[in-house]
């Protein structure tokens, strides 16, 4: 893999297929009780998140803990970014620190490019979500979940549902899919399709029934009323008439064919309680998944090129194992 992990468009195939058979090696961790690998010993891995998260800060924390790697949760609220602290200072303090590798979350678009691209540190940065723009783990977690339900993604149909405009989760899965032959519809109001989706590797619909019976996947948005500074459908309950999954159209779909989301999800805005809670739904398992695509994600920048071997480390190895 290259230095950096910035776009899921930043992914050759082999690249991406390489995460994906490294995590299907991390991901037997999951069910040991001893959930911990020396790989990363020694390294430094700072989360550094301006915006709020819970699944996505966690999942990098448990990821870099059970590789070994010393960690360091730096959150905006209450450091000296607070204050006033411009990024390049608190990139110099983190260079300085030592970090191997930089985890970040920011409002801004483009703000893990700014600091990939400056000669402020030396260490590799993960964009772990910036601003509406992009989401790479997020991506390979759920063509991870994909992949372990359905095989070769080769032609796969997956239909991603919502609030696009907002979702750097959708620009991320659109790329990454496209990458591992899936096509990809997006379905949505009109208002709330990003300008210049036309140049995404994508179909785009407006009518959620006549997509989701010949779809593989379904994947789920949450509407991000934190980000909408105007009114971009008439009301919720409207939009979940026309664009949440409930039971009946549940039942359209294939015998095969899997839900997700990415998470948070507003249950009872885009879908509805008995089908998140389906045994259709993998949403729990892909929070599962994101702790060993992250794992393999570093490793992969931090360690080695090769599948990681897994076998049960020495007794040595095992103090403060994540439970």
């Amino acid at each position: 893999m290259k230095r950096h992990l910035l776009s899921a468009a930043d992914l050759t195939r082999d690249e991406a297929e390489l995460v994906l058979s490294t995590a299907e090696e991390m991901r037997s961790l999951a069910d040991r009780p001893i959930k911990k690998l020396p790989a990363l010993r020694g390294r430094t891995i700072v989360n550094l998140f301006f915006e709020d998260s819970t699944r996505t800060r966690i999942s990098f924390e448990a990821a870099g803990k059970r590789l070994s790697a010393d960690v360091i949760n730096f959150a905006a609220k209450g450091s000296s970014l607070s204050k006033g602290e411009s990024l390049k200072d608190t990139a110099l303090t983190l260079e300085a620190m030592g970090a191997d590798a930089v985890v970040v979350r920011h409002g801004a678009s483009g703000a893990p490019h700014r600091l990939a691209s400056s000669n402020w540190i030396r260490s590799s940065v993960v964009n772990a979500g910036d601003g509406t723009h992009e989401h790479p783990t997020q991506a390979l977690l759920d063509a991870f979940t994909m992949w372990r339900h359905l095989g070769s993604l080769d032609g796969r149909r997956v239909a991603i549902v919502g609030d696009v405009l907002h979702s750097r989760v959708a620009r991320s899965n659109a790329l990454l899919l496209h990458t591992l032959g899936a096509q990809v519809t997006l379905v949505s109001p009109p208002t709330l399709l990003p300008v210049g989706v036309e140049t995404w590797p994508v179909e785009t619909s407006y009518d959620l029934d006549a997509v989701i019976p010949k779809a593989d996947v379904v994947m789920m948005l949450r509407v991000q009323q934190e980000r909408m500074h105007a009114a971009f459908f008439p009301t919720a309950r409207e939009y979940s008439r026309r664009y949440g999954l409930d039971g009946r159209r549940m039942a359209s779909l294939q015998d095969h064919t899997i839900v997700m989301h990415p998470g948070p999800m507003v249950r009872g805005m885009e879908i509805t309680a008995d089908v998140a809670d389906s045994d259709r739904s993998v949403i729990v398992e892909q929070v599962t998944n994101g702790v060993a695509v992250r794992m393999a994600v570093l490793y992969l920048l931090l360690g080695g090129s090769q599948p990681a071997e897994t076998e049960q480390p020495a007794e040595t190895d095992t103090e403060g194992a994540d439970a």
